[in-house]
């Protein structure tokens, strides 16, 4: 049976998706020169156009959750919701154009694409096991 995890603050949440990015910067540069070096220069810039956007989803979600929990908090101050709203709709549109775009233009594979996207979850999965451990002990 699983324990409710206890005093897990706002500051907890933005750690998380923190380190989450950081792995994934870390991964994209150690993955994108052995996409280059395997498939070719395409390729590992579809690598680095889907770990982008994979990245501004995470950095995403944590404004929108972040603005969510101050509202739900009351206590401080929160910025209007209207604009980090706009702000998530901007960065979906804009994802949509670069896929296009980068499909269009670039002659690479798809896989690296997919696998760039999927970096994102690989990281935020990794650090939510970090947590559940630390958590645990």
């Amino acid at each position: 049976m699983m324990k409710v995890i206890e005093g897990y603050s706002d500051a907890d949440f933005k750690r998380t998706i923190l380190s989450a990015l950081r792995l994934l910067v870390i991964i994209t540069v150690v993955a994108a020169p052995l996409v280059w070096w395997k498939l070719g220069w395409q390729s590992a810039v579809l690598l680095l156009v889907g770990s982008l956007i994979s990245g501004s989803g995470l950095y995403e979600w944590l404004r929108l959750m972040t603005a969510v929990m101050v509202r739900m908090d009351g206590g401080a101050t929160a910025k209007p919701m209207g604009m980090v709203l706009v702000g998530f709709f901007l960065r979906l549109g804009l994802t949509v154009v670069l896929l296009y775009v980068s499909l269009k233009i670039l002659d690479g594979s798809v896989y690296a694409l997919a696998g760039g996207l999927a970096l994102g979850v690989f990281a935020l999965t990794v650090e939510g096991l970090r947590l559940m451990k630390a958590w645990t002990v």
